[in-house]
């Protein structure tokens, strides 16, 4: 997200250290630490993404067996499941 502020894709009414500790605790969200486990699985990705922060997401979906939240077609070949 603060990628995203930064570059002008995303605009919030509060700032980031505001917002991301109420929704946190509004939908009960746990953040998800970025593992060695992780890491090995986006070296061993497929280059159908170029974006390394994207990849790095949807190799936590992969080991984490989780469902992606995106629109991001170039997500699909991975396989992983989303949804928007």
């Amino acid at each position: 997200m603060a990628i995203k502020i930064a570059i002008g894709k995303l605009s919030l009414s509060v700032s980031l250290d505001v917002f991301v500790p109420f929704q946190l605790g509004q939908y009960r969200f746990l953040p998800l630490l970025v593992t060695y486990e992780h890491t090995y699985t986006v070296e061993s990705l497929a280059m159908h993404h170029n974006d390394p922060f994207d990849r790095l997401l949807i190799a936590q979906a992969m080991v984490e067996n989780l469902v992606l939240l995106t629109c991001d077609g170039k997500f699909a070949p991975y396989g992983v499941p989303t949804l928007w």
